[in-house]
């Protein structure tokens, strides 16, 4: 079997993600390409499209949130993606289990010994008269009956875990600062999520598998799973079986992927780019050696901005009022200096409206 070493995969895993050229696509076809976009921060996925597109318009992405084509949604690892409504709608449903879960796991004291069917129904009836609501709006509707949790907690799971939402505009719109505001998922698309199917399939599974290989691959099931936050789909790569070419790393785990997918050459050219916080080039993987070094991974789950320098983690950044501020994690060449301060200057732009692009590498 043919082994893929550390940068044939990043070269690979670059391409997937739009990062070794930035594609000519539109923005809803970029956000279903790479399966949503980790968007916790609501400005984090302008500067992830800046990074990937040519030309983008952060208020083309601003337009398909208002127009509901694009949708912020709890889903892959309980966290807020930014979606297509056809994504969000066809795998809300395949990540239930997952979503209580994990909602869950930071309360479970405050919700021992209540139904939590009940409570899921109990917020659905609050939230179906379509009024918006916060979280803390949504709580204070149910705690004379469930006054154990408190507001906070029974809020997040709520939302987060046991009822289909999705969080409105303003929320998410290009220099917006609105608050989270929610309404169910199925009431904002003017349609039903997929149920789950039935015992011994697992369509919605398979389509996972195939997409993140298409965005992430090659992947072991390992980073599958760590990309979605799902345990239960080595079926679903057992059926793909047949369908996908099989490889090595360098620590000898087997990964799959697409037979036609694209393997860049490992000495393709990598040009600089500047990730925001928790992007999915890097959260992407169980084993993120591919990108990010060792030493440096506990940096893509703080909340750093993550600069890569020859496809690799090699500083940070943060923009401030009076610079965009690159913090090196080694020594930068001349030439690769000049590049950080480029694009650097370009995303000062953007960020800027033009207005700015002072730069500092400390």
């Amino acid at each position: 079997m043919t082994v893929l070493g550390t940068r044939a995969l990043n070269r690979a895993a670059l391409a997937r993600q739009l990062l070794l050229d930035r594609a000519d696509l539109p923005v809803a076809a970029a956000v279903a390409h790479l399966c949503g976009m980790q968007a916790q921060e609501p400005q984090a996925p302008f500067a992830g499209l800046f990074a990937r597109l040519r030309d983008f318009d952060p208020a083309e992405l601003s337009d398909l949130l208002v127009r509901r084509r694009l949708v912020r949604a709890h889903l892959m690892r309980r966290t807020v993606h930014l979606l297509t409504a056809e994504d969000a709608l066809a795998w809300r449903s395949r990540h239930d289990a997952m979503l209580r879960q994990r909602g869950l796991s930071a309360y479970r004291r405050d919700f021992a010994g209540i139904d939590l069917d009940e409570l899921a129904a109990a917020g659905r009836a609050v939230l179906a008269d379509g009024e918006p609501r916060t979280m803390a709006e949504l709580a204070a509707e149910l705690t004379d009956r469930w006054p154990g949790p408190s507001r906070r907690a029974l809020g997040e799971v709520l939302v987060a875990a046991l009822v289909p939402t999705v969080q409105l505009p303003p929320r998410g719109l290009w220099r917006s600062s609105g608050g989270v505001r929610v309404v169910p998922l199925a009431d904002w698309l003017g349609h039903e999520a997929d149920p789950q199917a039935p015992p011994g399939s697992d369509p919605v599974g398979r389509e996972l598998v195939r997409r993140h290989l298409a965005a992430h691959g090659p992947a072991a099931t390992a980073d599958v799973r760590a990309w979605c936050g799902l345990a239960g789909l080595p079926g679903a790569v057992a059926e793909l079986r047949e369908e996908l070419v099989s490889f090595r790393d360098e620590r000898g785990r087997e990964l799959l992927d697409l037979p036609d997918a694209p393997r860049p050459d490992p000495d393709a050219p990598a040009p600089v780019r500047f990730l925001p916080a928790f992007d999915n080039a890097v959260l992407g993987y169980q084993d993120r050696s591919r990108i990010v070094a060792d030493e440096h991974r506990g940096l893509s789950v703080a909340g750093e901005r993550l600069v890569l320098v020859d496809g690799r983690v090699a500083g940070t950044w943060r923009a401030d009022p009076a610079a965009l501020r690159v913090e090196p994690l080694r020594r930068f060449t001349r030439a690769e200096r000049a590049e950080v301060a480029d694009e650097a200057r370009r995303l000062a732009r953007f960020l800027s409206d033009g207005e700015r692009e002072d730069v500092r590498i400390c």
